[in-house]
């Protein structure tokens, strides 16, 4: 007989209960996080975060992301020096996405291009 692998539950979290309750999460625990340029509006990049690294994102400073494909977190520019120090978090309107506007070191995207979304602009009306 096979033994099914325990669920998973997701890691404890010192976030503020009253914002956890809020959150709309995926069926794996995460919300898409947006990361803007507080003072151009540039968008950044996406991550996803769980209710930790939205909670290490508001008590550092800077953005902790979660990774899907490591299932670690890591904090922005620990390892490429491309940091994001965080200016403000807020949730959209449904609770289901986070917007953090952040003062970005360097490039944000892992190609090393400033922005995630300039690479491959798609053409309008065909």
């Amino acid at each position: 007989m096979t033994s099914m692998p325990a669920p998973s539950t997701p890691p404890a979290s010192s976030l503020d209960p009253a914002i956890a309750a809020r959150l709309k999460r995926g069926a794996d625990g995460l919300v898409p996080a947006i990361a803007q340029q507080y003072d151009t509006g540039e968008v950044l990049m996406l991550g996803w975060m769980d209710d930790e690294a939205l909670h290490r994102t508001l008590t550092t400073g800077r953005c902790t992301y979660w990774s899907r494909s490591r299932q670690e977190y890591w904090v922005k520019g620990d390892t490429s020096g491309h940091i994001q120090v965080v200016k403000s978090v807020a949730l959209d309107c449904d609770a289901d996405t986070v917007l953090v506007k952040v003062d970005q070191t360097g490039a944000a995207c892992h190609t090393g291009d400033r922005t995630c979304f300039d690479a491959d602009v798609l053409p309008l009306g065909q």
